[in-house]
């Protein structure tokens, strides 16, 4: 008789939000998109720094734009400085398209207004802990007419994976729907940010997302 696998530990969130408020809000959403989840709060920029170079890394941070110490996208860069690989949801008051545009390319991996439904936020928060991205049609409009550069034309192959990226798709689930490994997913996927010239996949999924609106590829 085999030993029954451990349980995986709880993912560890990070609210950072200054408005109680809102906080007990992001408290209560949380759960509905990871059960179990252990919560902590930051209510400053600084506050966020201290904890994400703790000696446990977050599964997730989610983050608003506008906390104290902080000035336009100063917190986010920092925080993709001091924890580059921790996925992060911006949720902010905020709604204009320009700074959506500037948030998804300072690196974060979702942007969701604080206007948007309960839902919408649960629905994004599952997501991206799921390896996939989030992005709202605001986002995509934003960067529909963004400068194009002479690039090099993608494989019949890394165009199905980035058709299924641009989809918010995980490396797991391309690989399963193109019987392929998850290895083999991540090179074409370096591949695919290498030719179309943008640095993560959040900007590939949009950039793919305008390629298929255009039908040129």
């Amino acid at each position: 008789m085999t030993d029954a696998l451990p349980d995986a530990p709880p993912r560890r969130v990070l609210i950072a939000d200054d408005h109680p408020l809102y906080c007990d809000a992001l408290r209560a959403v949380v759960p509905q998109a990871c059960p179990g989840a252990q919560i902590s709060e930051a209510g400053t920029q600084q506050d966020v720094l201290d904890a994400v170079g703790g000696r446990d890394p977050f599964d997730l941070v989610v983050l608003d734009l506008n906390l104290p110490g902080a000035s336009g996208l100063s917190c986010l860069s920092a925080l993709r400085r001091a924890a580059p690989g921790t996925p992060v949801v911006v949720v902010s008051a905020v709604d204009d398209p320009r700074i959506m545009h500037d948030v998804i390319l300072g690196g974060a991996n979702a942007y969701v207004p604080k206007s948007a439904p309960r839902q919408v936020l649960v629905n994004a928060l599952q997501v991206i802990l799921s390896g996939g991205s989030y992005m709202p049609s605001e986002v995509v409009a934003a960067l529909r007419d963004a400068r194009s550069a002479p690039r090099e034309d993608l494989t019949l192959r890394q165009k199905r994976v980035l058709e299924l990226l641009s989809s918010g798709q995980s490396n797991k689930t391309i690989a399963r729907a193109l019987g392929i490994s998850e290895i083999t997913v991540k090179a074409h996927v370096s591949a695919i940010l290498r030719k179309l010239g943008v640095s993560n996949r959040v900007q590939a999924g949009i950039e793919g997302r305008r390629l298929l609106d255009r039908s040129s590829y």
